[in-house]
């Protein structure tokens, strides 16, 4: 009993002595926090005492005032703005080099090598794609709800900015089908001051490409899946028949969509016209049969074994194949010359001749409908997310385009959204609306063996020659 008692009494000490120990060792650690914690305040009391007295010392605000408060944060401020301008300086260090400067300037690096073959090669595919873009910039004009001259006015300043910029030398810029369609969903409605807010749209939408070039933003296309573009694609090229359908009938017909189109449609057919609807299903006869004389071969399938004579012919009828839609409008020039005077089919009626005068964008305008100058803020409302959809679907079909021809080669989008930006800006400011890379262009292009993109220069020198007494005149008045 005794010894169990001693036990429980020596156990029963151990662990007061433990419980004294713990406690000990609790306020040990309070007592080092407090110590640590005071230590820490002091020096930090002494770092601004010691800052105040340099500021005293050098005639600064005494220690403790605000004046003195507002000393420090002075010194935080500059030593931040210090700190911003070495990171911009550091990134324009890195920017303009001459790796990233050939980047961003395609043609430094083709231009050195460039050869007669090109010259001849560039020359060919320059001249076929400026007679094909003629007639479609006309017919996408019209699409787009503007005068017809517009269409030209977008047509040759670009192909002169893509040569600098462009890096994928199949894509002639210009108007398209499916971004025409969009500038009509956004000025169709606006009557005589459309072609404003078009000009407008194209300089604005010209911005946002080049912003977004700026900023590597190209990835974006990657988030658009092909079924998405495909099926943007084909309800474009729908809605692009249904609003061409009125013109081979030679009736009036209105809607803001695609249902509203064709009901107006069926209400005006009554009144469809004879003969332009017999030259418009002619006109679309001839250009599928004159499509197949691309794909005529005279000879041997071996090109090596055909005479010179069998070459030329195949040639030829690949040239008149590809042109067929220049020859044609040719063709239909000469008829409506001939029924001008007449009533019996309906013509374009006069162009604006001469070259665009080249003037900033419209950013107000004075509405004679309305009595009131419409400003820039409303201009931009009006349009609204076009703003946004008609640069991200006009940098979607060119890096369609660039994908098709690259040959597995990769594509920067970065970089043709710099280049639709600077083209897009350039058209504007010579009254044109907005455009990008055309597929069914670009493969006359490719089919014409275009070498560089030095093929627009013809293209766009071939609508300029359109205006050439314009442009003789322009030169005189200079010269004088």
């Amino acid at each position: 009993m005794t010894r169990r008692r001693t036990s429980e009494h020596k156990m029963t000490s151990d662990s007061t002595d433990r419980a004294s120990t713990a406690s000990l060792s609790e306020e040990e650690a309070m007592a080092t926090y407090y110590m640590m914690e005071r230590n820490h305040d002091q020096r930090d009391s002494d770092l601004m005492n010691g800052l105040y007295r340099h500021n005293i010392q050098n005639g600064h605000p005494k220690a403790g005032s605000s004046q003195s408060v507002l000393v420090v944060n002075e010194d935080a401020t500059k030593s931040r703005k210090q700190e911003l301008v070495n990171w911009i300086r550091e990134k324009a260090k890195k920017s303009f080099t001459k790796k990233v400067l050939y980047k961003r300037v395609p043609i430094l690096s083709w231009m050195p090598k460039y050869k007669a073959q090109d010259a001849v090669g560039d020359l060919v595919a320059g001249i076929t794609v400026g007679l094909t873009v003629i007639p479609q910039s006309l017919a996408y004009a019209n699409i787009a709800g503007l005068p017809t001259e517009y269409g030209l006015y977008g047509s040759f300043l670009g192909c002169f900015l893509y040569i600098l910029f462009g890096s994928c030398k199949d894509v002639p810029m210009g108007p398209t089908a499916i971004v025409s369609l969009l500038t009509y969903q956004q000025v169709g409605n606006l009557g005589i001051n459309a072609h404003y807010y078009a000009i407008l749209l194209c300089f604005l939408a010209g911005c946002v490409e080049v912003l977004m070039g700026t900023l590597g933003l190209g990835f974006v296309i990657d988030f658009i899946s092909g079924p998405v573009s495909s099926g943007f694609t084909s309800a474009a090229a729908l809605i692009i028949v249904t609003s061409q359908v009125k013109d081979i009938l030679g009736i009036h017909a209105s809607g803001n969509t695609f249902i509203e189109n064709w009901d107006s449609l069926f209400h005006s057919m009554k009144d469809t016209r004879t003969w332009d609807t017999v030259l418009g299903v002619a006109c679309i006869a001839v250009l599928l049969l004159m499509r197949l004389l691309t794909m005529v071969k005279v000879g041997p399938k071996d090109e090596t074994q055909m005479t010179t004579t069998q070459r030329a012919i195949n040639k030829l009828l690949w040239l008149i194949g590809t042109s067929r839609n220049a020859i044609l409008v040719v063709i239909c020039g000469f008829i409506g010359y001939h029924f001008e005077n007449t009533d019996t089919i309906k013509i374009t009626g006069n162009i604006t001749q001469g070259l665009p005068e080249f003037k900033i964008p419209p950013f107000e305008f004075y509405d004679s409908t309305t009595n009131h100058t419409v400003s820039f803020t409303d201009m931009c409302s009006t349009l609204g997310t076009g703003l946004i959809i008609v640069p991200l679907v006009a940098l979607l079909e060119n890096i369609a385009i660039c994908k098709a021809f690259s040959n597995g080669k990769p594509v920067d989008a970065t970089q043709e959204l710099l280049a639709m930006g600077v083209c897009n800006i350039g058209n504007s400011l010579v009254q044109g609306f907005p455009g990008s890379g055309s597929l069914s262009r670009s493969a006359v292009n490719n089919s014409s063996g275009v070498r560089t993109p030095l093929g627009g220069l013809y293209t766009g020198m071939l609508h300029i020659s359109f205006s050439s007494q314009e442009v003789a005149r322009t030169l005189l008045e200079i010269s004088q």
